[in-house]
């Protein structure tokens, strides 16, 4: 789907957004490698210090890097003077997250005036391969800036 955003510096705004989010850019080194008026995303490397004791992504961090790729998805369609906070979410884990790094893609499906549908997925990839594991459905809410 073809969504037209609100203002021209949106590509700018996600990346600012990301930088200004310590928890995102500094804790886990995300940064966005693809932002477009309706799509977003976000990749960051996997660290041990953010794997399970069995070798696998902790499920927060890749919910963590999904939510953010839907809400700034969502982000690239509001007016300047809004921004994005998530409503709720579902999560499905689909496979351990084991690799180098994640990708997270998030999509706006349906824009609204105020709520927005969006959806993302979570990649663990390494040696050439990627292996989809989390599948997120979230709400998001344009509140004033």
């Amino acid at each position: 789907m073809r969504f037209q955003p609100r203002f021209d510096g949106y590509v700018e705004r996600v990346h600012q957004a990301l930088r200004d989010q310590p928890f995102i850019s500094s804790v886990l080194g995300a940064h966005a490698t693809l932002v477009e008026a309706g799509h977003v995303v976000i990749e960051m490397p996997l660290r041990a210090d953010l794997l399970q004791p069995q070798g696998q992504v902790h499920g927060t961090v890749a919910t963590a890097l999904a939510d953010s790729a839907a809400g700034y998805a969502a982000e690239t369609l509001v007016a300047i003077d809004q921004h994005i906070v998530t409503v709720e979410y579902k999560v499905n884990f689909l496979a351990p997250g084991v690799g180098e790094r994640l990708r997270a893609s998030g999509r706006v499906l349906r824009a609204g005036r105020t709520l927005s549908v969006c959806e993302a997925d979570v990649y663990a990839e390494g040696e050439g391969e990627g292996r989809h594991i989390l599948h997120m459905v979230t709400t998001m809410m344009a509140v004033g800036a």
